[in-house]
């Protein structure tokens, strides 16, 4: 089930009944936020105790249910970054027998899938399907950009700052949908601005780009062969100490996008099937601009993009020669296939 805020309430709203809050998601923050709410809510008029994972010692979690509070209050056992494949088997049947016999105390349980595969194991099955049956189990989805515009302002409010709209809209396309570091931005800008309005021109100076989001720019300008503006935009992720492999990496993903989706089409499958193909996540919204921008090419041209990128990666791994200057050959090689087209 996915994470839904108004049946999350709901169970906290009968607490007593519900023994375990179990969030799950191949993502950290938002299983971390739900948790850290959920144990302060519960932990007003009770007792709290941790047992870290990935392996929890199924001991301390029995002592920690058991014990009854002096003042006769709930216990909350709280069990960060559970990790079922970390769990033998026993273990696993022992947590869930715990699930379903705490009367005292509320299990307040997360784990951050390595991807969407280690969720679907029959130790993490059995998990969820146990907190689901005795109390809230809940996926706790990637966000979407609207997600993380809304997730900006909340942030900015709580802070005691307003954010602008369009500045909320010009951040998340800067940074993208990491929670992580969309927390950190909004808090320094809020800050910078002495929590009053963050304003457009405020994230425009201040705020980071996403390596991710650059260097999907850069891409677009490699594509139309605006040679000029490709190596400027190059010089500014090197001048912000950005990895030059990890620029290339980031480059390589959006052709490697590009050509899956032009075999896709080859093959009469739209992006939809290539998404389910090739196991992505979230929306297809990436492969979809990939099938668009793929047209401007031959699968063989974009077969030359893919071993220019192969190449220049070895060679920033292995060559003494200057990684900017290799970078920006590779750029200047990869805007000459199709020019003459």
């Amino acid at each position: 089930m996915a994470f839904n805020e108004k049946q999350w309430r709901a169970a906290l709203a009968r607490a007593e009944e519900t023994g375990v809050f179990y969030f799950y998601s191949t993502e950290e923050y938002q299983v971390r936020r739900w948790a850290a709410q959920t144990v302060q809510a519960l932990g007003a008029d009770a007792d709290v105790t941790r047992v870290d994972g990935p392996a929890p010692d199924i001991g301390s979690v029995v002592m920690a249910v058991g014990t009854i509070s002096m003042f006769g209050t709930r216990r909350v056992v709280e069990l960060p970054q559970v990790e079922p494949s970390a769990m033998n088997d026993a273990d696993v049947a022992a947590l869930c027998d715990l699930m379903e016999s705490a009367q005292n105390a509320v299990l307040v349980m997360t784990t951050v899938f390595k991807d969407d595969k280690a969720a679907k194991t029959k130790k993490a099955k059995q998990m969820i399907d146990t907190a689901r049956r005795c109390g809230f189990a809940a996926e706790c989805t990637p966000p979407t950009a609207a997600d993380a515009r809304r997730f900006l302002s909340e942030r900015a409010a709580a802070l005691g700052a307003q954010l602008e709209p369009e500045a909320a809209a010009l951040l998340q396309e800067r940074c993208g949908t990491d929670l992580f570091l969309l927390d950190s931005e909004v808090s320094k800008l809020a800050a910078a601005c002495g929590y009053g309005v963050i304003t457009p021109q405020l994230v425009g100076q201040m705020s980071t780009w996403n390596i991710e989001a650059s260097v999907f720019d850069l891409a677009g300008l490699v594509q139309r062969r605006e040679r000029a503006a490709a190596l400027q935009k190059l010089g500014q992720l090197l001048d912000l100490q950005n990895d030059p492999i990890a620029i290339t990496a980031a480059l390589a993903g959006t052709f490697v996008d590009m050509y899956r989706a032009k075999c896709g089409a080859a093959a009469h499958r739209d992006s939809a099937a290539v998404h389910k193909d090739f196991g992505y996540r979230g929306s297809d919204w990436r492969l979809r601009k990939a099938s668009r921008e793929a047209a401007r090419y031959t699968r063989a041209q974009l077969e030359q993009m893919l071993d220019i990128l192969l190449r220049l990666d070895a060679q920033l791994k292995r060559s003494p020669a200057d990684k900017a200057v290799l970078l920006q050959t590779a750029l200047c090689e990869m805007m000459q296939i199709g020019a003459g087209a």
